[in-house]
């Protein structure tokens, strides 16, 4: 559940969500190691990395991989 502040904690992590769905419940789910997917009803709201709590929307990249210098 989104607290009154709009955030959800998993494994002892405070994650900012959004003040909008205080008090509702939304869903979480590992999509890879560390790698959680938050969704609301039928609504993928975005990817979390647990690890730097970094979170990103289905769109964007949660790791994006490093550019080799040229």
């Amino acid at each position: 559940m989104v607290t009154a502040c709009g955030r959800i904690c998993i494994h002892r992590k405070r994650i900012n969500i959004s003040t909008v769905l205080a008090g509702q419940r939304v869903g979480i789910k590992e999509v890879d190691e560390g790698i959680w997917i938050v969704s609301f009803m039928h609504y993928d709201l975005g990817h979390i990395d647990l690890e730097q709590k970094n979170p990103a929307t289905p769109g964007q990249p949660v790791r994006p991989e490093l550019l080799p210098m040229s």
